[in-house]
């Protein structure tokens, strides 16, 4: 926590490629003190990162690296400072894609595929979150698992270990990772800030395991 504040500081990064506002209102209704920020000294200062994302993943790639903020997203996970990252921002933490050529953050290992031949994409609309083998018990699952949240996307994450997989969703005939975490790195494919109260409980989960 920030010195004298009782909420966590959340930098949601704009750079060019997420809905920021709803983000910022999403986790501020969560229980932290959100700011949207461009600025790299600004995200340093934060207690946690908010990475969202909507569109190309190397667009987004590309856009995060030439706003300076990528060296910030890797020094937090490096650091093991809080950071969540949503929909395409969860996508980035893998180490590639098949929706162009640039490489991926490479926190998690696997890649990020397009849905088979024959499903209507994007995938948008409620779908059913379920708890991971083994992850039944996990505290960001409470009041969430087995309810419906909100998805848009034509990619989805296909991991080398699933270890990290807290949650999964299925859609074309494709079983997915739809929440991830990674040490203090936490990603998800659907929108909690666009996924009601359902939503609003997953992050204030998080924002209170923050401590």
């Amino acid at each position: 926590m920030s010195p004298g504040s009782a909420r966590p500081v959340a930098a949601v990064l704009d750079y060019d490629a997420g809905n920021v506002r709803s983000a910022k209102r999403g986790f501020d209704v969560a229980g932290a003190a959100a700011v949207v920020t461009s600025d790299a000294a600004t995200a340093k200062r934060a207690d946690v990162l908010v990475i969202p994302g909507v569109g190309h993943f190397s667009s987004c790639l590309a856009q995060l690296r030439r706003s300076g903020l990528e060296e910030v997203v890797a020094d937090f996970i490096a650091e093991q400072r809080p950071v969540f990252g949503i929909c395409v921002g969860m996508q980035l933490l893998y180490e590639g894609s098949e929706e162009g050529d640039e490489p991926g953050l490479g926190l998690l290992p696997g890649r990020v595929e397009r849905f088979p031949v024959g499903s209507v994409v994007p995938h948008m609309g409620w779908d059913v979150v379920h708890a991971s083998e083994g992850s039944d018990d996990d505290p960001l699952l409470e009041g969430v698992a087995g309810e419906r949240l909100y998805f848009v996307h034509s990619y989805y994450a296909v991991p080398s270990d699933a270890s990290h997989v807290v949650g999964r969703t299925s859609y074309g005939g494709v079983d997915f990772p739809c929440l991830v975490r990674e040490g203090s790195v936490v990603g998800t494919q659907f929108h909690p800030e666009k996924s009601g109260l359902v939503g609003a409980r997953l992050l204030t989960n998080w924002v209170a395991s923050l401590g």
